[in-house]
């Protein structure tokens, strides 16, 4: 099995190079700042001192953007690895870095955030002890996969650093049993993705009428296999305008396919799902959680009416709006399932503070330039010449 990170059949692989400190770095950098004045004060008084969370809403942004929903945008990377190593499609090693540090770093921003927001953060070693294990827990599953899953994508993303330093011989030993985690890369996402899902089935009545239902497992797997794969679609048509390259049109394209057509199969199971279990007249009351469900439904269809014909899926600007669609509307789906659908009773509410909203921000802003330096500075991206205007 030819490795995730070493094509000797495909175009080589180069950093873009460019300056690192530009206005817009400077930007992303105070939004960290900001976000570690917040945390010097969550960590010293308290989740209470600077979060809106409670006893009625347990979790906030911080799990239901940060972690759900990031996570589901870095499946690209297990995704495109199933397409080009499980299903034989070498087509797609080009974009199998990008999709790679994608999912790299927005598991790594799922990890940390769910560290900020233990309340008894100092045992967050509870994890990984045998003793405390709860094997019935779906949440101790999700957090053990992720676990997991993010050092796997370090390993994996190991080999670029390697060919980046020049050290060919510890590369080629890694590369000959990186297929091993390349198996699990594919299989641990599968796990915890759908069991985001089955946290909710767990909550029963306390979860909107439109979005409990036995299908959460399944929604919620289907639904992040789009997501990742329309964030990789974005990403590679930002960096392309960005850093002035050619856009991968044909293979973006190929991958849109198969975004719509799993935008075609969670609208059938998911309309089909409300309408069998009676839950779509309240699809038509004035409620949060109705107009979130129209907002979503839309969004996961105009992908396929964008892209529809394959001379639609070579057009750049088709292709970033329909990964933008696609990835808004599974945000929307999980914010609305976690948050705006989650009811725990009369006298409980709940609005993300402003310091949890500027650690959701640095943690996004740390994640963009974290990517940006990587692609200047790592073989990322094929190596092409300057993109003509």
């Amino acid at each position: 099995m030819t490795s995730l990170t070493s094509a000797p059949h495909h175009e080589e692989a180069a950093p873009v190079g460019g300056r690192l400190w530009t206005p817009f770095a400077g930007a992303l950098v105070a939004l960290i700042a900001v976000m570690v004045a917040v945390l010097f004060v969550r960590f010293a008084h308290g989740l209470a001192a600077s979060t809106n969370m409670s006893d009625g809403y347990p979790w906030g942004i911080w799990i239901a953007f940060d972690v759900v929903v990031g996570s589901a945008l870095g499946a690209g990377g297990f995704a495109v690895a199933f397409l080009t190593y499980i299903l034989n499609r070498g087509e797609y090693h080009p974009i199998v870095r990008p999709a790679l540090l994608a999912a790299l770093f927005g598991y790594v921003q799922a990890s940390i955030s769910v560290f900020f927001d233990i309340g008894r953060y100092w045992e967050f070693w509870h994890l990984f002890a045998p003793k405390y294990a709860q094997v019935n827990s779906a949440l101790f599953e999700v957090a053990v996969c992720i676990a997991a899953y993010t050092m796997v994508l370090f390993i994996e993303f190991l080999p670029i650093v390697m060919e980046r330093m020049g050290w060919e011989s510890p590369r080629r030993k890694l590369n000959r049993v990186l297929f091993i985690f390349i198996a699990l890369g594919v299989l641990l996402p599968t796990m915890h993705q759908s069991s985001l899902g089955t946290v909710l089935v767990v909550f029963g009545p306390q979860v909107h009428p439109l979005y409990q239902t036995n299908f959460l497992p399944f929604l919620f797997l289907i639904s992040c296999i789009g997501m990742g794969m329309a964030a990789v679609v974005v990403e590679g048509t930002t960096s392309s305008l960005a850093f002035r390259r050619p856009l991968e049109r044909v293979l973006l394209g190929k991958l849109m396919r198969v975004g719509i057509v799993l935008s075609g199969i969670f609208l059938v199971v998911r309309i089909g799902d409300v309408i069998v279990r009676g839950a779509l007249p309240t699809a038509f009351e004035p409620t949060w959680p109705a107009l979130f469900f129209w907002i979503e439904n839309l969004l996961f269809a105009i992908p396929i009416v964008l892209l529809f014909s394959a001379q639609a899926r070579l057009r750049a600007q088709r292709l970033f709006l329909g990964g933008v669609s696609l990835a808004v509307a599974g945000i929307i789906y999980r914010l609305a399932a976690y948050l705006i659908a989650y009811n725990t009773g009369a006298g409980w509410h709940y609005f993300p503070s402003m310091g949890e909203l500027m650690v959701t921000l640095g943690l996004v802003a740390f994640e963009i330039l974290a990517i940006t330096f990587a692609i200047r500075l790592l073989p990322i991206l094929p190596k092409h010449k300057e993109a003509h205007q």
